[in-house]
């Protein structure tokens, strides 16, 4: 026991622990992992580790020879109250169907899907034909978390108690992220040191003995882990309670700092990809600034001065984490996790295992929900405080490193000139855009819509936002969580840019497939103008109006700059929604392009009778390269060098026609389609 202790005490052994580790952390991290199945696969058997269900939508994670997300869509309500009273997790289930490798992103710096479960080391999804029932669980611990999952059907206790945020609406998750405090909502090691300091204070008050104190926490906390699934912050917080309570215990006198790199080390050995893991970044980065500045906080009584420096080094720590994942900051969060963190670590989370103890003070949380969700709601009204950020190269995310560092040592040794790079270098991140500023277009892969960015001279035009359509349905087939363009692409590519406003929005015409997500572009980003076309408007456009206070009507002949792009509006009101789309001539500095929207042949026709268009530079083919549009002549006449197309992959209308793309052939026209191509960037 002294021989350890001695070894546990050096510095050079935890040294040494990194060095030894290193080596496998980094070839686990590159090494090339295959799938055991194949796309020819269409029978998997194996357990359920957990679903969920929306509207008519059901969704599995099951572990066969490697985990696979199934997906299934209930044909009745019957058959959905049915098989949902039948699964359980760590049941077995065969299910056929087609597996199919999850998409990539499509745009450059979005989410890639594809590479975040492969991290997960799931390869293949499947859309489910056939589900069957091979074989009911018995297991008495699979029986409890089966028992656990029942009575968290309220979003907010599932939440905190197992960690499970898949119930709770996605917009309410953005707001909490969107001021900055939606770590909170993931079960941390805040959870866990407030959840085992409960439990050993009702230890010590029934007089058990530290040793059997500490062995019951550890029990539970494993058992709890077990619940929750392997959150590296749960994984963390669990690790760090167990070691920090041997080293208690036996005295080994081990300092923090070291358990904290013992907790790392052990960590990343069971998986390496949690260094991809943004809770995990936090996490760790979190827990050991607060370890390694303990004592500057340590040294004020006051509760609320000791929250506001805790919540300022985890702020400043985790900057860059946030703007490389986000785009997006909030320095108010500082302030806002003042009266958070007492309201959710202090009375939501421990209500909420109290709750599922005792039902019937379900009323009490429900009303702590609401004042957490209605004051996020006031809050983010303040879009002020909301400060967009650039993607840049992935040194200067290094160099946050080093200059937080030189920050806290300022802090520390009052040596306050060392605060001043991390300034700038906030301030040189925040204009970038404009220190490296071009033009250019990017037409985004947004399926079956349109939608265009121009940004000139850091003005920026949208022409059409795309949307969605969802169909009527029975109220048992509704889901909660819709997809959105603008929330899933548009957003976040705007921010990746450093876009922090549209100066134009430009709505072509009043099908859902151009302007369906307009309402959610000026709810959730600033937007400045709109434009629409001079036809009779629809339920759509009236809304936009009652909603937007600066909406105008375009007529042809209008003119218009924004940055270096001239505008000329070209079409009139020609009775039809297509055909009195939007058609705008733009010209840059060294470009001439011309935006169609659904623009038919008749449009086309009235357009060459009015004006000369010759030599176009690109051309937005109109109506998605349908067989209405994009005449012979028309193409003969403006001569265009590139084409581009959006378009939807496996789109329902079969855009674009053969017919079109021969045409383009035959006329010696390149042309670009976002179904194949994915978003298309094109220097102006």
């Amino acid at each position: 026991m002294i021989k350890l202790r001695k070894i546990l005490l050096s510095n050079y052994f935890y040294l040494l622990l990194v060095l030894v580790s290193l080596p496998f952390i980094i070839h686990s991290l590159f090494k090339t992992t295959k799938s055991i199945y194949s796309k020819d696969t269409k029978e998997i058997k194996g357990i359920v580790t957990n679903y969920f269900s929306d509207g008519d939508q059901l969704k599995l994670y099951i572990k066969g020879k490697e985990q696979v997300i199934a997906t299934y869509y209930f044909k009745t309500k019957k058959e959905k109250q049915k098989i949902l009273s039948t699964i359980q997790i760590d049941d077995k289930l065969s299910v056929k169907g087609i597996l199919k490798r999850p998409d990539k992103n499509t745009t450059d710096g979005l989410f890639n899907y594809r590479k975040y479960l492969e991290r997960k080391k799931i390869y293949y999804l499947m859309e489910i034909e056939e589900i069957s029932l091979v074989e009911k669980n018995h297991n008495l611990f699979y029986g409890i978390k089966n028992l656990v999952f029942e009575k968290t059907k309220n979003p907010y206790l599932r939440t905190f108690i197992l960690g499970d945020q898949s119930l709770m609406s996605k917009s309410i998750i953005r707001n909490y992220q969107e001021l900055g405090i939606s770590h909170l909502f993931a079960i941390s090691g805040m959870h866990i040191s407030l959840l085992s300091m409960i439990l050993l204070k009702i230890f010590q008050k029934l007089k058990l003995k530290e040793k059997t104190r500490y062995l019951l926490v550890g029990i539970f906390l494993c058992f709890y882990f077990f619940l929750v699934g392997c959150s590296p912050s749960i994984l963390r917080a669990i690790l760090f309670f167990i070691l920090f309570s041997v080293n208690k215990i036996y005295y080994f006198y081990i300092k923090p700092i070291h358990i904290f790199i013992l907790v790392t080390v052990i960590s990343l050995l069971i998986n390496p990809n949690y260094l991809y893991d943004i809770a995990f970044l936090y996490s760790f980065s979190i827990a050991f600034s607060l370890i390694m500045l303990g004592g500057y906080i340590n040294q004020y009584k006051n509760y609320l001065i000791k929250l506001f420096i805790t919540s300022f080094i985890s702020f400043i720590v985790s900057l860059p984490i946030t703007l490389y994942s986000f785009n997006q900051v909030n320095p108010f969060s500082i302030i806002y996790n003042l009266f958070y963190v007492p309201l959710i670590s202090i009375a939501i989370f421990p209500l909420a295992f109290i709750t599922f103890f005792i039902p019937p003070l379900e009323r009490i949380f429900n009303l702590m929900i609401m004042i957490l969700e209605q004051s996020s709601n006031l809050l983010n009204q303040i879009t002020c405080s909301k400060l967009i950020f650039c993607d840049i190269p992935y040194i200067f995310y290094f160099v946050y490193g080093v200059f937080i560092i030189l920050f806290f040592f300022a802090i520390l040794h009052k040596k306050y000139l060392y605060i001043v790079p991390l300034f700038l270098m906030i301030l040189f991140h925040y204009t970038y855009p404009y220190l490296m500023n071009k033009d250019y277009l990017v037409m985004l892969n947004i399926g079956q819509g349109d939608s265009t960015l121009l940004h000139s001279n850091n003005k920026n035009v949208l022409i059409d936002t795309g949307g969605n359509q969802f169909y009527d349905k029975e109220k048992w087939k509704k889901r909660k969580n819709k997809t959105s363009i603008v929330k899933n692409i548009t957003i976040p590519y705007l921010k990746k840019q450093g876009i922090k406003k549209i100066d134009l929005l430009i709505l072509t015409h009043g099908d859902f497939d151009h302007l369906g997500e307009a309402m959610t572009l000026i709810k959730d980003f600033s937007v400045k103008k709109i434009l629409i076309n001079e036809g009779k408007l629809n339920r759509y456009e009236e809304e936009l109006i009652k909603t937007f206070p600066n909406v105008k009507k375009s007529k042809a002949g209008d003119y218009f700059e924004v940055g270096n792009l001239k505008f000329l509006s070209l079409n009139q009101d020609l009775g039809d929604e297509n055909d009195s789309s939007l058609v705008f001539y733009i010209k840059s500095n060294t470009k001439r392009l011309l935006f169609m929207g659904d623009a038919s042949y008749k449009s086309e026709e009235s357009i060459m009778n009015q004006y000369e268009l010759e030599k176009i530079d690109i051309l937005k083919v109109g109506h998605h390269g349908s067989r209405t549009s994009s005449s012979l002549n028309f193409l003969k006449k403006v001569k265009p060098r590139l084409a581009l197309i959006s378009a939807g992959k496996n789109n329902k209308f079969n855009h674009p026609h053969k017919e079109i793309l021969n045409r383009f052939n035959r006329l010696g026209i390149k042309y670009l389609i976002t179904k194949e191509e994915g978003s298309i960037r094109i220097s102006l």
